[in-house]
C-alpha cells in the first residue's frame, strides 16, 4: 500500500512537472545593452554589471517555469551587426523566430550620470513583433545593489507579475 502510494506521489510529481515545463515559453535573451550618456563615458564596471543582471534576469524568469532559454548563437553573428537590439525594427522578434523561440527579450541599462540610471526590459512576441511585456525601474546610485535592486522590481513588480 505504502509502495503504491509512494508510486502515485512520484507520478503526480512527475505530471505536474512536466505540464509546468510545457507551459514555460521559449526565450531568446540577447542581453543588456549599457547605454553611457554621462560625461564619464563607457566604464568596464557598468558592463560587468551588466552582465550580472543578464544573470539574474535568466536565473529568475527560469525559477519561474515560466520561460525556458533558447541558444541565441545560431543568430549571434547577425544580431552583433546591430548597436542596440531593444530598438532595431523588430530584429530581436526576427532572430527569436529564427531560433524557434515564443518571446525574444532585450534589455538596456541608460546612464545618464552616477546618480541617474534606468533598467528596461522588453518582451516582444516572436511571432508578430508586439510588445507583450516588459517593465523599468528608475535607479539611484552607479552601485551592484542598486543595478540588482532594479532589475529585482523590473522582474517581480512587472514582468512576472499574475494577470
Amino acid at each position: 500500500m505504502c509502495t503504491r502510494n509512494a508510486l502515485a506521489a512520484a507520478l503526480a510529481a512527475f505530471l505536474a512537472a512536466g505540464a509546468a515545463s510545457a507551459e514555460a515559453k521559449r526565450a531568446a535573451f540577447f542581453g543588456m545593452k549599457v547605454i553611457d550618456m554621462s560625461l564619464g563615458g563607457n566604464q568596464d564596471a557598468e558592463e560587468a554589471r551588466a552582465r550580472m543582471l543578464e544573470q539574474q534576469l535568466v536565473e529568475t524568469l527560469e525559477a519561474s517555469g515560466r520561460f525556458a532559454f533558447v541558444d541565441i548563437e545560431p543568430v549571434a553573428a547577425d544580431a552583433a551587426r546591430f548597436e542596440n537590439l531593444a530598438h532595431c525594427n523588430g530584429c530581436d522578434s526576427e532572430f527569436a523566430a529564427r531560433l524557434g523561440a515564443d518571446v525574444a527579450i532585450t534589455g538596456e541599462v541608460q546612464k545618464t550620470s552616477n546618480l541617474i540610471l534606468h533598467i528596461s526590459v522588453y518582451l516582444r512576441d516572436a511571432a508578430t513583433g508586439a510588445l507583450i511585456g516588459g517593465g523599468s525601474a528608475d535607479i539611484r546610485g552607479n552601485t551592484d545593489e542598486s543595478w540588482r535592486r532594479g532589475m529585482d522590481f523590473v522582474l517581480n513588480r512587472r514582468i512576472l507579475v499574475e494577470p
